[in-house]
């Protein structure tokens, strides 16, 4: 089994390191807040460090579980960043959602160190980092990813090299555009059903089986028609995504209107005091 270095452990990180302890691999964890890496040490085992340099000294993989640019560079490049303790040979990991400018930079950053560097972005949610049924969308080097998928298939459901350093994360992108669209289109559908005086459960049982029905339809509906949105991604961390997707497209010349306007849609549920609800949300804009 591995020596592996996890950094991060919010409501993604945490549970992807407890699915590599229960498979067996020699986990090291550090989190900014540090009381945090003691009660997950304290509730699982492995150990927890001071630094993220500290947690890979030694490492066969460092895998990084953070917020933004900024976050991932302070723990992989900052002063007590991992790269500036990791072995020749060593496994990055990163599991943020970032620009893929960043991972292209870091990509080349670890080969000057012989690193072996993978941008890995997540789906599924909360949920699916709990239950290990995470879509893992892959950049890098065929190499790299022969290498990491033993270590990622402990919380994968499905793990794809799509292809070259930065793809993760422009795959990511893709994925958070369809999300916005596919959640705006039921907002609509779910406050038109309201206006019309439909009974909401019944029309989600007859429009569910057919050609309208999706994951957000099935799991969301409902909750979205009760109020309910505690379901873990939360709207500030979507618009840092849409931001990061609008930016890269602005350079690639990609025409992205409807993202755009959700976007703006996501800023509408900010101000409504709605940051830290999940993107389900958006529907409160039409109900409220």
């Amino acid at each position: 089994m591995a020596r592996i270095a996890f950094i991060g452990l919010g409501v993604m990180g945490a549970p992807m390191a407890r699915h590599l302890i229960e498979a067996g691999h020699n986990v090291v964890v550090y989190n900014r807040t540090i009381e945090r890496a003691r009660e997950w040490v304290k509730a699982h085992g492995g150990a927890y460090a001071g630094t993220p340099a500290a947690a890979a000294g030694g490492a066969d993989a460092v895998i990084t579980c953070v917020g933004r640019d900024e976050d991932v560079e302070a723990v992989t490049t900052g002063p007590d960043g991992a790269f500036r303790n990791m072995k020749a040979g060593a496994l990055f990991i990163d599991h943020s959602t970032v620009s893929a400018r960043l991972a292209r930079r870091l990509a080349e950053v670890g080969r000057r160190q012989g690193v072996l560097c993978l941008d890995a972005p997540v789906s599924g949610g909360q949920a699916g980092a709990e239950n290990g049924k995470l879509s893992i969308m892959c950049g890098g080097t065929p190499e790299v990813m022969a290498q990491a998928e033993p270590i990622l298939s402990a919380y994968a459901a499905r793990i794809v090299h799509v292809g070259a350093d930065g793809s993760g994360q422009l795959t990511k992108m893709v994925n958070q555009i369809a999300i916005a669209g596919v959640l705006q289109g039921l907002s609509e559908a779910l406050s038109f059903a309201k206006s019309a005086g439909l009974d909401s459960d019944k029309v989600l049982d007859a429009v569910s089986g057919g050609a309208a029905q999706s994951w957000q339809m099935v799991n969301r509906w409902q909750t979205m028609a009760q109020g309910h949105f505690d379901f873990g991604f939360a709207v500030d961390w979507m618009r840092k995504d849409l931001g990061l997707t609008l930016e890269e497209a602005r350079a690639n010349g990609a025409s992205l209107p409807m993202t755009a306007l959700v976007d703006q849609f996501y800023a509408e549920v900010q101000a409504m005091g709605g940051g830290r609800q999940d993107t389900s949300s958006l529907v409160r804009r039409l109900v409220e």
